[in-house]
Order: C-alpha cells, then structure tokens, then sequence
C-alpha cells in the first residue's frame, strides 16, 4: 500500500522541514565559574548564564544608547527620583526541566526574592551564597535600595535611599537577572540551595541541560520565550581555552561562532571565503591592576614608576597588532566624562628609577606578575604580555616572577587579593562612566572584591557618590573628572588597550551583532 500525500499534508510536512532549527555551537574560551550569576562577576559566567537563561526587569540598547523593556513592559519614576515602579510583561513563562516544574507564570514575587536575596543579610538566601554578591555589594545597592516590595502580582517597586542616576540602567546588568521564587523555594525546602547553581532555572531564551567543566555547556531553545523560540536548537558553548584551537574548530565546522579570537586570525579570517569578521568598538579596558595594599606597591611613586617603565606602544603592536586603541584612562576616550593625560606615564625609564630611588627602593624589588593561560579578548597573548612587563620592569631593577593561574582560580584569589600585578579587565554594561568607578574604585568594591587595585579612598569614595547623585550629564562630568585625575595620580592601574569586540563567524551565521560590552544573544539568529 502506497501513502498517498494530500495537499494539506504536504503544507504541513514542508512546514516542518522550513522550520526546523539547526544548532549552533559557539567556541569560547573558559568555563563559566558558575550558573548562580549573582555570585560572579566575570564576562564569562555572565555569558554562560544571565545573556542565555535569564533576563531582566530592563535591557540597554547598545545601538541606540538607551535602556528598553524586557521582562518590565514599562516604568515610571517618582519626581524626587526615589521610587520606581515596574509593571510586568503578561504570560512570562520559567523554564520546565527535568528538575523543576514551574506552577505558575513569572510574578512580583520572584523579582522581589531576586533583589531581597542580595540585599537582605537576614534572607535565608544570602547566606547561603558562598561567593557572597560581588556586583550588588560593589554598586552599593544594599545600602541605596531602601525596600522591594509588590503592590500587586504585576507590578514592583523599589524606593530608594536616595536618587541615583544610574539605577536604571545598573538593573539591565547580568546580576540583576530575575529568579523563581518558586524554584528557591523547592531548594530550601529540600536542603539543596547549592543546586540553584548548578541547575539553574530562568525565563530566557534558552534552557539549561547539561555542564561539563572545561569541556561543555549544553542549552535548548525554549519554545515559551516570551520573544519568540530561537532558530537555533540545541545550543552549545564549546569550552576551548587555547585560541588555535578555537580557530581551527571553526574552520572545521565544529563551531560556528569563535569568541576572543587572536589579531593574526582575525587577518586571516577576512580572506576566507568561508568565514566572517563581525566586529564593534569595546567598551571595556585591558590593564594590570596594582594591588595598593602589598608593599611596596603602597606607595603611589612605585605605581607611579611601573607605569612609566612600561612600553606601551610595544605591548600594543606584539599583543593586539593594530586591533585595539592604546589605554590612557580607565575607559574608552569616547565615553562621556573621559578625562585622562595621555601623556603623563608616556615610557621613560629614567624617570621610573628616580621614582624607585624616592621611595627608597633605588635598588628596586621583587614582586609577581599574575595572568591566565589561554587567550581573551582583553588579553589575546597572556604568556606574551606578561614577558613584555617582566622584562621592561627588569630595566628599572623590578624583578617580577610570572604567575599563570587557571581562569576561575585567579578571579577567586584575586578578589580575595592575593595578587601584587595583575593582568586584568573589565567590560562595562552600558554606556555609563559609574559602571567602571563603582565596581572598580569604590570602597564597597574592595570589600566584595571587584576592586583590584584593593585601594579605598574616602576623597575619591565622595567623588564617585556624588557623581551617581548628580542630576544633569554636565554635573555628573565634572566629579568624574576629578575622580579619574585622582586615580591617574595614584596610579592604581597600568592601563594596557581598549579593544575591538571582535567575533569570528561561519558564513552561514545570520543576526548576529557583537555587542560592545561582551555580552552574548542567540535568541534572533540562525544557521542556513
């Protein structure tokens, strides 16, 4: 007996065959730390987490340079600046796993629990995170929010301590990401909390299925995204730390995204036929961190001095090869606010060893050099880097012994401070200069450990307060003016390049936009 094809049943069969998602494997270059992503704070986690699972009250539109709807459908704001409302977007499903299943649509209550946990010291939650809530504790939002509260089941209100002019756009950062109370609720019960990190449940565009460390992590689409299921399923993060290898996957076929891609590849990638070059001005800096708390980096002439031993502009040509602008601030020079000498660390050696000699360390000193094995984006050649400073350190008597640490341990004892120099970086989330000051030269930044210079200053403290207070842009500049003179002169950091994002894609890849603080969406491509 032969089948026979009705035309409706042909409609529906190519219906099928039209829709049906092909999967996307993106090779990147760590593991993430964790899947709890109030607990971390590296670009990493965040794209293996927040940017895939989860999603906030609000997003911020890179391109148009403004903070848009997400799971809040809109806001208001009270004129003394010190209450926002947010109501809710309508039949937002939590994901359904194996693991847990959902009751109820997303709800106040869960983005209540999602900011109390961090917030409230007497929250069953926060003492239960071993990492502590480093974003939340850095930005000082235990002590600006005043309550969290839920008038109804669809809208949220937050009152404030004081105005804050960066509130709202700190809410579309990964770590303000919305949980399941629910979901919480069934852990505590149970006596797992721990489990939120390792099976994690959100309202994204993806679901969680698997992790394997250092290998793997496994997604599906989720087919109740409230933005529509992506064309992409299953969704692969290919863990792979050494950047050839990244390259070569691609070029195989076995990823169709590279992240953090080397400058060389990145040449070679614009005349392969096969390949794309998808690329955006970062806004994010590559420096060293000068831990300010180990003698004799203590002294400001000493950091003053390895800023000046340092050849910049040779770093730049052997590690980035024309793919990044030279750092002389802590931001890029296109930021509002940017003030920063470009020539007052300009390489002088000799200028270096007569600020050794000041200190007293005319004989110079030893200390340790702190980076990572495989490559990234803010430091594209690790190994090679940290060879270029030990050696330009060595000709004003610095010996610096080199350090490589595997990513997710050096990010644990660097923010407990355990470093002297310290190959770094850091991505800001929106176009606003505080997401820099606060997180990394705030006095609430050393104690939750994003500050790693480890330098708290009440003067500089007042200045970056008063600038998240300030009611107008103009006003605002001015105090980041002076807080970025005071941390020039004290030189807390070495700063090294403000890169390009850069990714490296199969030409089969559409939709894809590298945004320029790092951060990942898959929920609106396909693979041909």
């Amino acid at each position: 007996m032969r089948l026979a094809y009705t035309p409706l049943l042909l409609a529906i069969l190519g219906a099928c065959a039209t829709a049906q998602a092909k999967p996307l494997s993106v090779c990147t270059e760590a593991s993430p730390e964790g899947f709890d992503v109030v607990q971390y704070n590296s670009l990493t986690t965040t794209n293996a987490s927040a940017d895939v699972l989860m999603n906030r009250l609000v997003d911020f539109d890179a391109a148009a340079g403004k903070v848009i709807p997400s799971l809040a459908e809109r806001w208001s704001v009270s004129d003394d600046g010190l209450t926002y409302t947010f109501n809710l977007r309508k039949g937002v499903h939590f994901h359904s796993t194996d693991y847990f299943k959902p009751s109820r649509d997303l709800a106040a209550e869960d983005v209540v629990f999602s900011f109390k946990r961090m917030l409230d010291p007497a929250n069953p939650w926060h003492k239960v995170a071993q990492s502590g809530f480093p974003h939340a504790q850095s930005m000082q939002l235990p002590g600006l929010v005043k309550q969290v509260e839920a008038p109804d089941a669809a809208t949220v209100r937050f009152v404030l301590d004081h105005p804050d002019a960066t509130f709202l756009a700190t809410l579309s950062m990964g770590f303000a990401s919305i949980y399941s109370a629910e979901y919480a609720d069934q852990l505590m019960k149970a006596g797992t909390p721990e489990r939120l990190n390792s099976e994690p449940i959100g309202t994204g565009s993806f679901i969680f299925v698997r992790y394997q460390k250092d290998a793997q992590v496994r997604y599906k689409a989720n087919p109740q995204y409230f933005g529509g299921k992506p064309a992409v399923d299953p969704l692969i993060y290919a863990i792979t730390p050494d950047p050839n290898a990244r390259m070569q996957r691609l070029r195989a076929g076995e990823c169709q995204v590279a992240l953090s891609p080397k400058p060389q590849d990145i040449a070679s990638a614009k005349s392969d036929t096969k390949l794309q070059v998808l690329d955006t001005p970062a806004f994010m800096t590559a420096f060293v961190a000068i831990n300010s708390q180990h003698p004799p980096l203590d002294k400001p002439q000493v950091r003053q001095a390895i800023n000046l031993a340092f050849d910049r502009a040779s770093y730049l040509k052997a590690v980035f090869e024309g793919t990044a602008q030279p750092a002389n601030g802590i931001y890029p020079s296109t930021t509002w606010g940017y003030a920063a000498d470009p020539h007052l660390y300009s390489h002088n050696p000799e200028k270096a060893r007569a600020l050794l000699a000041e200190a007293g360390l005319k004989d110079g000193f030893s200390t340790t050099i702190w980076t990572r094995p495989g490559g990234s984006l803010l430091n594209p050649a690790p190994a090679a880097g940290a060879q270029l400073l030990q050696a330009d350190l060595a000709q004003v008597g610095i010996k610096a012994d080199i350090r490589t640490i595997e990513w997710g341990e050096l990010i644990r004892r660097a923010k407990a401070g355990e470093h002297d120099l310290l190959f770094m970086g850091w991505a800001g989330d929106n176009g606003d200069p505080d997401n820099f000051l606060t997180p990394q030269f705030s006095c609430a930044a050393v104690k939750s450990g994003t500050n790693f210079a480890r330098y708290c200053d009440p003067a500089l403290d007042s200045l970056i307060t008063k600038g998240k207070t300030g009611s107008t842009q103009k006003a605002r500049t001015e105090l980041y003016r002076q807080a970025q003179a005071l941390i020039q002169k004290q030189a807390l950091w070495l700063p090294l390049a403000h890169p390009q994002v850069t990714v490296l894609a199969s030409k089969t890849l559409k939709g894809y936009l590298p945004s320029p603080f790092g951060r990942q969406d898959f929920s609106h491509i396909s693979v041909e």
